[in-house]
């Protein structure tokens, strides 16, 4: 076998176990889609210095400066995380009390105001209000865990008050369909199920995830 063929065989094997890396086709558009990119902002300061004068490539400088440094902090993974986005890798190492925390920092993110939990409560929850008074109750439940259905939320709201609050179940699994009609049956209560979490925690706001109920 010559020396060509054995490392076409020895990339082709690679390809194969996910080592070499991607295809130019495969990547290709996305380096058009940058090179069009710069194109478009390097003719936006040209055009900017002819109208403006320096102070437009000096004002852009300015923003670049601040923008990048803040975009390179954003992904790195602490920072993403406390900005309420996780990957599905990063929810599947969560125990119950890191879940809890992912999903308040999620609320926090979609605008909700989460509350300090409540004194000697055995399970743990997360509870939250938004900008209009609408209250929110979070539950887990780990994967090989019952549904208790004597736990039911609490349908008294105080007088004049916004009402009852919603109540949002969460689960990495799948909910089974004696799930589904309990949560029916109970009204106000959401169900989330893995994937629903997953697309919650890439950045799909809560009001437009649709539950599993």
């Amino acid at each position: 076998m010559s020396g060509r063929a054995q490392r076409q065989r020895a990339v082709r094997r690679l390809r194969a176990e996910g080592q070499y890396g991607p295809l130019l086709r495969e990547v290709l558009p996305a380096l058009a889609a940058v090179v069009v990119t710069l194109c478009a902002i390097a003719a936006g300061l040209a055009v900017g210095y002819r109208v403006a004068g320096v102070g437009v490539l000096l004002g852009a400088l300015v923003v670049l400066a601040v923008a990048i440094p803040a975009a390179v902090r954003r992904h790195r993974p602490p920072a993403r995380r406390r900005l309420g986005f996780y990957t599905p890798e990063e929810l599947a190492e969560l125990d119950t009390a890191g879940l809890a925390l992912a999903v308040s920092r999620m609320l926090r993110r979609d605008g909700w105001r989460v509350l300090p939990p409540r004194r000697a409560e055995d399970r743990v929850r997360v509870r939250a209000r938004d900008g209009r008074g609408q209250r929110l109750e979070v539950a887990f439940r780990p994967v090989a865990e019952p549904l208790p259905d004597e736990d039911a939320p609490s349908r008294s709201g105080r007088p004049g008050g916004p009402g009852p609050p919603l109540r949002l179940v969460v689960h990495r699994g799948a909910f089974t369909r004696r799930d589904v009609q309990w949560a029916r049956r109970q009204g106000g209560v959401r169900l989330i199920d893995g994937s629903c979490l997953r697309r919650w925690a890439h950045g799909t706001p809560l009001n437009e995830l649709s539950d599993s109920s």
